[in-house]
């Protein structure tokens, strides 16, 4: 299914609460900005709350005037959460829609499958919250909207084992779990980096088939190795599927958490409340007092004003921040360049700094952000599904960056306690 927005009453940064419209010339054709998204499936949840964040930055751009004096228009179609339909479809947007500017989807899995036809078009290329895409195809074209700097595979994990390094006694023996996918891969490839590093003995390193259902044979197979530390790398469904296994079986470790995709949204939040109790996780960004950027809590209250008629993630602390901020990237970049021109898109991205909600953002090695700016948190005091109770900072301790720490790391893990 094709989706479009375009002109639409400014709802925004740019006037909150109130509406306002431009008026383009008849000849001002758009400019098109095309991606596929996730609008059913397991990554619905996060897609569609990304959406809204593009939407909102299309109502706002368009009622400054556009880009180059003209509209913009968002041009999507729903990738079904499936990677084998991404391909055809950036094939369409390309060869049948001729958009301007392309998009990834949220998430390495949705990312990662398009990257060949990009590539065969040379086009520029926006990534969103998508690990180590670019790392074999050093692809000059390609930017990510990800947190995890220079070094992804590595980055993404570092902060787990620094905080595993920082107990007392320190730990010796480690399980991963990963998916057979993707976004697990290369997780789980940075935290053998890491582990290695760090001395840590790995008692466990199996991936599982992405069509798993029951993962409690999984966790009994990592209990009887009797880890100290257990990291895990998966997406949404896994992830709710490993946290009730876990919580059934009244799993415990020192330390349990890691890459557990989902933790993050409205949505699994509410549905499996105390059973987050104890989990670390890693977070592209939290409203911690330290990490709110200019900007970034004005859009979160205009996205929750628009969340519930969306039927979105009501708190959008996760993908939305990021899906707006990478629109303002795309904007500084087309109004700094003057064109639409791909090769000159590039190189601006590769030598300017970018203001957005989420921070100054300047690219690095194969697009990657040149700074890690990744946050680490634990889940503590989770009473019930209360979804409120999710907007009180205490219930997510951040336990690095140093700056913004506002707590000490509770052990052991004792799922659901």
């Amino acid at each position: 299914m094709r989706k479009t927005i375009g002109r639409r009453p400014a709802l925004g940064l740019l006037a909150a609460g109130a509406t306002a419209r431009t008026t383009f010339a008849a000849e001002a054709a758009p400019i098109t900005i095309g991606f596929a998204e996730a609008l059913t499936g397991s990554l619905a949840a996060v897609g569609k709350s990304g959406i809204l964040a593009m939407q909102i930055w299309a109502e706002d751009i368009n009622a400054k005037g556009g880009l180059l004096g003209r509209p913009v228009k968002l041009v999507f179609y729903d990738n079904q959460s499936t990677s084998t339909n991404v391909p055809g479809l950036y094939e369409k947007l390309l060869d049948v829609d001729h958009v301007d500017l392309v998009l990834s989807g949220y998430a390495t899995n949705m990312a990662a499958p398009a990257m060949p036809v990009v590539i065969a078009h040379n086009k520029i290329y926006l990534s969103l919250f998508s690990l180590a895409i670019n790392a074999e195809f050093h692809y000059p074209r390609c930017f990510a909207m990800i947190a995890t700097g220079p070094n992804p595979k590595i980055a993404f994990s570092q902060g787990f084992f620094e905080i595993a390094a920082g107990m007392n006694p320190k730990p010796k023996t480690l399980a991963i779990v990963g998916a057979d996918a993707e976004f697990a891969r290369n997780a789980t490839d940075g935290a053998r980096q890491n582990a290695a590093a760090a001395g840590l003995q790995i008692v466990y390193d199996k991936a599982y088939p992405p069509t798993t259902s029951d993962y409690a044979p999984i966790l009994r197979a990592v209990r009887a190795t009797s880890p100290e530390i257990i990291f895990v790398a998966s997406y949404p469904a896994d992830t709710a599927g490993i946290m009730r296994a876990a919580g059934e079986m009244g799993l415990t470790a020192r330390l349990f958490g890691g890459s557990l995709v989902g933790l993050q949204t409205a949505a699994l939040k509410q549905q499996l409340g105390p059973l987050l109790n104890g989990v670390v996780i890693g977070e592209q960004w939290v409203p911690a007092p330290a990490l709110q950027y200019p900007g970034v809590m004005e859009f979160i209250k205009i996205y929750r004003s628009r969340a519930a008629a969306a039927g979105v993630d009501p708190l959008g602390v996760f993908l939305p921040p990021f899906a707006y901020a990478r629109m303002q990237v795309l904007a500084q970049a087309v109004t700094g360049a003057g064109t639409l021109d791909d090769d000159k898109l590039a190189d601006y991205l590769r030598t300017h700094t970018f203001k957005t909600v989420v921070g100054d953002i300047t690219y690095g090695k194969d697009g990657e952000w040149a700074e890690p700016r990744l946050v680490w948190t634990q889940f503590r005091g989770i009473k019930g599904n209360d979804l409120a109770q999710f907007e009180n900072p205490g219930t997510e301790a951040v336990l690095l960056p140093t700056f913004a720490k506002s707590g000490d790391l509770i052990e052991p893990f004792v799922a659901g306690h």
